[in-house]
């Protein structure tokens, strides 16, 4: 899988929150986006996600049997932020089936061994709007990463995990993300230490994009 992003830009209303971004992703490669609260890192991300459409500039999926139809994208895009509701009225395996009829799960994989994965299977049973933040957030990663897309974005992963939580993460994504074309944003190294390569949206109004690459 690979994403082409050519003089792409986003704008709300006069203001241009990133103008001129050329980048590709590819397969098998994680990638950072950092920055300045403000500076359009989820703006970008979300625009990369089909959550949003540019103002300018285009944004194409390519396989290697050639670009990706637009009805076709959505398939391979599994998406966690923290303004990305789970619902609460649901149990977690309730949840689980319920995602799993819109976005299949990772081969093997059940509701009830996802739950044992982030170690919530104590839990499983109850309604997630009786889980703490932390738990919720686990149920947030989960949705994401078992989900059998060949794209994982991530909007400040670790948002209310403790340590024991952070370190879940990293495992997360070193046993089943390693493959897979990863986007990471966020400001806090600890999300995404990962990540080959680091974009940094910085100087928005002058409409620059740098990137640092072979960040280990």
């Amino acid at each position: 899988m690979k994403i082409n992003l050519l003089n792409a830009g986003k704008r709300y209303n006069r203001e241009w929150i990133y103008r001129g971004v050329t980048l590709e992703f590819s397969s098998g490669s994680a990638y950072a986006i950092t920055g300045p609260n403000g500076s359009g890192k989820s703006t970008l991300l979300q625009a990369v996600g089909g959550m949003l459409q540019l103002s300018e500039g285009s944004l194409q999926y390519a396989t290697g049997n050639g670009p990706l139809a637009n009805e076709d994208v959505y398939k391979e895009i599994s998406f966690c932020a923290p303004y990305l509701d789970v619902i609460e009225e649901m149990t977690l395996l309730e949840f689980l089936h319920f995602h799993n009829q819109f976005k299949p799960f990772l081969e093997s994989f059940t509701a009830k061994k996802i739950s044992e994965e982030i170690g919530l299977e104590a839990a499983a049973g109850k309604q997630i709007r009786y889980y703490s933040s932390g738990m919720k957030q686990r149920v947030k990663l989960a949705q994401a990463i078992f989900s059998d897309t060949a794209i994982v974005l991530l909007d400040e992963p670790c948002s209310n995990l403790d340590s024991k939580g952070i370190h879940l993460y990293h495992s997360l994504i070193a046993t089943y993300c390693k493959d897979r074309l990863v986007l990471v944003c966020s400001n806090d190294e600890v999300e995404y230490s990962f990540c080959n390569e680091v974009i940094s949206i910085t100087d928005f109004k002058n409409h620059t994009i740098s990137s640092r690459r072979g960040i280990q």
